[in-house]
């Protein structure tokens, strides 16, 4: 009977352990699942849909997030000369009207149909002969030929020196360079823009989404060394020491859950910049009284909504991780008591 107490003690010191395991498990869970959901290239998604699918259920998901698993298998693939062929035919598709580019649109379109050859080759020469037979147009019809304002120079110029989006920068920056002209301004606003504006999402996404891996990652092993210090603490002969090393590993677990937390509340503060800046595109283009932005006019309401999309997910990985910092601060607070 004189046990007693101290067993009881153990179950009950066992209980929020059990729980915080539990939590780490789902959370890792969500966030095989926003990756599966998200925008990422296709060899990522599928990947993350089969191993949520996995009979094998958690440990699934624990090797898919691992170094060397799933995700970053996928990732490869995605990166193959094959998989970036294909991705360039669909952002070119996505980012060319046929109103403005037919050629590049029906050349694009006629490579995605077609096989891996077909797409390697429009990669490598087909785009830039259809741009030119597109410009060759544009050049010879009088009634397409656009006028360029100097307030639509000046703006590019704006962009080129402070677009939030490196690609943007780079597109306008390209369109003023040394001996460009109005067609060139024309083609910025024709596509040069939305295409640096869907290379810039493409690159967040796939930055966000390395770096939650990899914190992920360490996290993991954070709360397991944490866990098993406190479950140690439980039994050992030397308690106040054995409580100092279980409240400096809960330590390093809140420490890294802040991280990971300001982390995401900067990249929801990035996202709201750029929906922000797509929004006053949006409105610029349907004010604007030249021709030249009607062409941007659709996808800038395009880029605004998928911004807004990416500030949502980045508020919920940083709930996520303001979760788990709340519950290392309570493992530290539990093992000082």
């Amino acid at each position: 009977m004189a046990d007693q107490p101290s067993d009881q003690h153990s179950s009950q010191s066992s209980e929020p352990l059990s729980g915080i395991t539990a939590a780490a498990t789902e959370e890792a869970r969500q966030r095989v699942l926003a990756i599966a959901k998200s925008y990422l290239p296709a060899e990522i998604r599928v990947s993350a849909w089969n191993a949520l699918r996995n009979v094998r259920g958690d440990e699934a998901i624990a090797q898919w997030l691992a170094p060397g698993g799933g995700f970053d298998l996928a990732k490869q693939r995605a990166q193959s000369t094959r998989a970036r062929n294909k991705a360039f035919c669909e952002r070119v598709v996505r980012t060319h009207t046929r109103e403005f580019s037919p050629a590049v649109r029906d050349a694009a379109e006629r490579a995605l149909k077609g096989s891996a050859a077909d797409q390697a080759a429009f990669v490598k020469s087909g785009y830039a002969q259809a741009q030119r037979r597109d410009r060759a147009v544009r050049e010879a019809d009088a009634a397409r030929r656009q006028e360029v304002a100097g307030r639509d120079r000046d703006f590019v110029r704006a962009l080129a020196e402070h677009d939030p989006g490196e690609q943007v920068r780079a597109a306008a920056q390209w369109a003023l360079r040394d001996g460009a002209g109005d067609e060139d301004i024309a083609e910025f606003f024709g596509y040069g823009w939305v295409s640096g504006a869907a290379l810039d999402l493409e690159s967040y996404r796939m930055r966000v989404a390395d770096a939650e891996v990899v914190r992920h990652r360490l996290l993991s092993r954070l709360i397991e060394q944490a866990v098993a210090a406190e479950e140690a603490a439980q039994g050992s002969a030397d308690a106040a020491k054995a409580r100092a090393e279980a409240e400096r590993a809960w330590k390093a677990v809140a420490e890294h859950s802040s991280a990971g937390w300001q982390a995401w509340l900067a990249e929801q503060a990035a996202a709201k910049a750029q929906a922000e800046n797509w929004k006053n595109i949006a409105q610029a283009a349907r004010d604007a009284v030249d021709g030249i932005w009607k062409d941007i006019a659709a996808p800038a309401q395009a880029n605004q909504d998928a911004w807004a999309r990416e500030q949502q997910e980045a508020a919920d990985a940083a709930g996520l991780w303001k979760g788990a910092f709340d519950r290392a601060r309570d493992g530290e607070d539990r093992v000082k008591s």
